[in-house]
């Protein structure tokens, strides 16, 4: 999977990573220098490697956390681990699942800043199960069923329109056919806290979404009366859109 998402990034976004790499000047002042992203399920952390390259150039320090998929416990812990080796101000940033576990994971007091990009965003008590439910049924949501042993997949043959419509065909079939699979005690798990109660949140809903609605993203935000920025992609905006997400992030690098 990091192979086929770092060609992905390669061919769809070398524009982006030049246009970074001539504005990599000092960051400005009072800017958080630390950005620790946290990728979703069915993913590894590579998905978020084009917004991570265009941060790099700018001059922060990036973190990709390497979520074991296991569990909330075990992926929240990751978290943690990754932002006990930040030094200052971080923003913490997740992506759908990812979401949840920066959620939890968000009260630690060097997070500056939380961003929620096409994420699910719970309050207190409420697991990836129960917002699964919220708002219209999804052509992802819909997909997603367990093996055996109890673990989560999305349909290969319904992702790529589900998930990366508008990535390349031959891209999206193969991380259809490479997913990790998210463990069913991780979907079921409900949160103990809400950090964006408490720190400045960013959303960045994406429009043509088809795993988690474009309604339910926004009841999201709204509900954490979080700073939105829409674009117009679908669940793997991420990757297509790394330019207007990486924005995103350094306007919460700013926040106070």
């Amino acid at each position: 999977m990091r192979n086929i998402l770092l060609s992905a990034a390669t061919v769809l976004l070398a524009g982006t990573t030049l246009v970074g790499s001539a504005n990599s000047a000092e960051l400005p002042r009072g800017a958080a220098h630390n950005i620790v992203l946290v990728h979703g399920a069915f993913v590894d952390q590579t998905s978020w490697q084009p917004v991570a390259d265009i941060l790099s150039k700018k001059g922060y320090n990036v973190t990709l956390v390497e979520n074991p998929l296991t569990s909330l416990t075990a992926d929240v812990d990751a978290t943690k681990q990754a932002l006990a080796k930040q030094d200052g101000k971080t923003v913490l940033v997740g992506h759908s699942w990812g979401g949840v576990v920066i959620t939890q994971a968000g009260n630690d007091p060097k997070v500056s800043a939380l961003v929620y990009v096409s994420a699910f965003a719970p309050e207190v008590g409420q697991s990836l199960a129960l917002l699964s439910k919220a708002g219209p049924p999804t052509e992802g949501g819909n997909a997603i069923h367990p093996d055996a042993k109890g673990n989560l997949y999305i349909d290969p043959k319904v992702f790529p329109s589900a998930v990366a419509a508008d990535l390349p065909p031959e891209i999206a079939e193969h991380l259809a056919n490479s997913q990790l699979p998210l463990n069913h005690v991780a979907f079921e798990a409900p949160v103990s806290i809400a950090a964006w109660r408490d720190k400045p949140t960013f959303y960045v809903i994406t429009t043509k979404d088809k795993v988690i609605a474009p309604e339910v993203q926004k009841l999201f935000a709204t509900r954490m009366k979080a700073q939105i920025t829409e674009v117009a992609g679908s669940h793997a905006s991420l990757v297509v859109h790394a330019k207007q997400v990486a924005e995103v992030i350094e306007k919460a690098a700013l926040a106070k």
